[in-house]
């Protein structure tokens, strides 16, 4: 089953909605969002899927929500919590599992794609 990593904070900031009055619940508002992926797919990727949203900072205790979504919680770096999902991702399975990663973070991208991950920008997902 794919599995669709998607950077909260980087897709929650690519929609100039005023996110950043409450973080927590623009997080809440792209979980809800996601939910219909699973059964969904993206556009080259047939479901089912399994979809993690990386949230950090502020949005980091939003709850779990709605089945679907696997909430990440980094306590660190988002970034570095993506990167560790992928590695866990690669290395977890006798077959490597196909991984994109939700994001526009050009930093982001270089280290998931080093990794085998393909990575999509945040228009890919419902925002």
């Amino acid at each position: 089953m794919p599995l669709i990593i998607v950077d909260g904070a980087n897709v929650v900031g690519s929609v100039p909605d005023g996110w950043w009055r409450d973080r927590a619940g623009a997080a809440i508002r792209l979980r809800d969002k996601l939910a219909a992926l699973p059964a969904a797919g993206l556009p080259g990727i047939p479901p089912p899927i399994e979809v993690v949203l990386v949230v950090e900072g502020k949005a980091r205790d939003i709850p779990q929500g709605p089945p679907g979504v696997r909430i990440a919680r980094a306590t660190g770096s988002g970034d570095d919590e993506i990167i560790d999902v992928v590695r866990h991702e690669h290395t977890s399975g006798p077959v490597p599992r196909r991984i994109v990663v939700i994001t526009a973070d050009r930093g982001l991208r270089d280290r998931a794609t080093a990794l085998g991950a393909e990575v999509r920008g945040p228009t890919a997902v419902p925002r």
